[in-house]
């Protein structure tokens, strides 16, 4: 599969770049492989002595193959990026309500992160990541069921905005880990 000889460009979807259906519950093994195919395909050793605008169109592809992996890879982008491809725009500032319960949840969480960072214990942080990892694949499943199932998009609005501040909330878990190993 080779974007440059598709005439893939920025007006076509991610998923179109990639020959897959437009859903959350993706096949990841076929859009590694794809995403591997288009890089080979575009690489720069293939277009040393190419035209100019040829090295130009494969270079393109690639960042465009980059980006486009990079969002659908990452569950809470491919369901930030399906809800935009239906013209909802999830991190809105003008859309910042969140249930009560999950913004305790939150509340819960972030201290139970600074409890845990101003007595560097690094196990109770383990076990903080691995409760919300168990979250955010309980919220994909739900996505899938929203999005692909039932295309109740308000609710996967929701459900992908709580899967957007776990995903931030894990990767300062892990920047937390980081400096304590250290």
């Amino acid at each position: 599969m080779s974007a440059l000889n598709n005439g893939i460009s920025d007006n076509h979807s991610y998923f179109e770049l990639f020959g897959l259906s437009p859903q959350f519950n993706l096949d990841l093994a076929k859009l590694e492989t794809n995403y591997r195919s288009i890089q080979s395909a575009s690489h720069p050793d293939r277009f040393v002595t190419a035209l100019l605008s040829e090295k130009l169109r494969s270079m393109q592809t690639a960042t465009l193959a980059n980006e486009a992996y990079q969002a659908l890879k990452n569950p809470a982008h491919r369901a930030k990026y399906l809800l935009a491809l239906q013209g909802i725009e999830v991190a809105a500032e003008t859309n910042t309500a969140m249930p009560a319960d999950f913004l305790m949840q939150q509340m819960e969480w972030r201290e139970a992160i600074d409890d845990a960072k101003q007595s560097k214990n690094i196990d109770a942080l383990d076990a903080l990541l691995a409760e919300m990892q168990q979250e955010a694949r309980s919220l994909q499943a739900t996505l899938i069921d929203l999005i692909d199932v039932k295309k109740n998009l308000p609710l996967a609005v929701d459900a992908t905005r709580k899967l957007i501040f776990i995903d931030k909330v894990c990767v300062d878990i892990n920047k937390i880990i980081e400096h304590l190993d250290a």
